[in-house]
């Protein structure tokens, strides 16, 4: 191992914690989180710097999928290590100066949070030393009504997110809570969804005394169903508050 590479570990929130409390300055004005939040999903994410060129193209990116975040009752919240007027600075030129893919003149109308002295990246363990003391990765948590954390994704600095996928998997996290399914390898809304895997020897039994009558099930441990686009949809924006 080299010499040079730290292996120090600290205790960073996981998937199924609740999210770390925290009262902070934004883009729009103070907020106590996650508990200004409660009955909405949220998106958390960091970017290493303002005025950077990959965070400018993700911020475009975010801002256009909004209404999509907004209709599966989710709200988008940013962090950088920048002040205040260094946000609304990098704002203003984005919306002045910036034209990516089909974005121009973009307003980011979703708050981010100033995080000066590090505290709330500390907090979420969006700092990884090896790569830098003074900026985040690109954090992304995903996190639910009751502020339960459920979805952590890292990204380096160099890479920009895919915004559908992270619409892809709130869409799959609220699935599985609306119908009681799993998502199997690269489903999107339409695909077949997976049932529970039986929990019981009478359960397993029953499951494979089905399966000339279940045209869907492939073993007694993995079952398909068939759960339409519309009826996924008109469950989850029914939820929106």
């Amino acid at each position: 191992m080299s010499e040079n590479i730290s292996t120090t570990c600290e205790t960073f929130p996981l998937i199924g914690d609740i999210a770390p409390k925290f009262r902070a300055v934004t883009t729009n004005g103070k907020i106590n989180f996650p508990d200004d939040y409660s009955g909405h999903w949220i998106v958390f994410f960091s970017h290493p710097m303002d005025f950077t060129p990959v965070c400018t193209t993700e911020f475009l990116a975010f801002q256009a999928a909004y209404d999509e975040f907004r209709k599966l009752n989710t709200d988008i919240i940013g962090l950088s290590v920048g002040g205040l007027p260094s946000h609304l600075a990098w704002f203003r030129s984005i919306h002045d100066d910036i034209k990516f893919q089909d974005y121009k003149n973009v307003e980011i109308t979703f708050p981010v949070v100033a995080d000066i002295d590090l505290s709330i990246a500390k907090l979420y363990g969006m700092i990884h030393p090896n790569i830098s003391d003074t900026k985040t990765v690109r954090a992304v948590f995903i996190i639910d009504p009751k502020g339960v954390i459920r979805t952590i994704l890292y990204y380096p600095q160099t890479t920009g997110r895919n915004i559908a996928e992270i619409l892809r998997i709130l869409t799959a996290l609220q699935t599985n809570d609306a119908f009681g399914v799993s998502t199997p390898a690269d489903w999107e809304p339409g695909l077949p969804v997976i049932e529970p895997v039986p929990q019981t020897v009478s359960d397993v039994q029953k499951r494979i005394e089905s399966a000339n009558k279940n045209k869907h099930m492939q073993s007694w441990y993995l079952t398909f169903r068939e759960l339409p686009k519309t009826k996924i949809y008109e469950k989850l924006y029914k939820k929106k508050k």
